[in-house]
C-alpha cells in the first residue's frame, strides 16, 4: 500500500549524480509528500544521492534525495527519488500550487485571451480555488 498520495506533474527538471550535470531533461512524472519519480532515457543506479533542479519556476526549487528505485518502461526509465527532510516536502506542496497556477493562467490565455501576469494569476486562483486546495 502507497504511503503517500501521488500528484501529477509535467515539469522538466535538471538532476546530478554526483555532482555531474546530466544533459537529458527529463520530465517529473509525479510527485508526493515523500518524493518525486521522473522519467529519463538513462538507468539510474538506486542507493546513490541525486540533486533534483526545477529551474522553470519563478523561484528555481532544489533537492537532494536518494534514488530509491529504478524500473524499465516502454524503452525509458521511471526514477524514484525520496526525499527525507520537512522543508523539502512543504517546497513540493509549494511547487504543486505554481503548477496549477501556471496551468490556470495558460488555460485563461488558451480560452478566454486574457494575459494575466504570475502574481494576477496566483491571486485569481487562489481565491477561486485555494479553499478547495487539499492541506489547505
Amino acid at each position: 500500500m502507497r504511503q503517500f498520495i501521488r500528484h501529477p506533474a509535467n515539469v522538466p527538471i535538471d538532476y546530478q549524480l554526483g555532482g555531474k550535470l546530466e544533459t537529458e531533461r527529463p520530465q517529473l512524472k509525479n510527485y508526493s509528500d515523500g518524493g518525486v519519480c521522473f522519467t529519463t532515457e538513462e538507468w539510474v543506479e538506486p542507493d546513490v544521492e541525486i540533486e533534483i533542479s526545477i529551474t522553470t519556476l519563478p523561484k528555481p526549487f532544489q533537492a537532494k534525495g536518494t534514488v530509491v528505485w529504478c524500473k524499465s518502461i516502454d524503452g525509458r526509465f521511471e526514477v524514484g527519488v525520496r526525499f527525507q527532510d520537512a522543508d523539502t516536502t512543504y517546497a513540493l506542496r509549494m511547487i504543486e500550487q505554481i503548477c496549477h497556477i501556471e496551468q490556470y493562467r495558460q488555460e485563461l490565455l488558451e480560452r478566454e485571451g486574457r494575459k494575466l501576469s504570475r502574481e494576477e494569476a496566483a491571486a485569481e486562483w487562489i481565491e477561486r480555488y485555494g479553499a478547495d486546495f487539499p492541506g489547505s
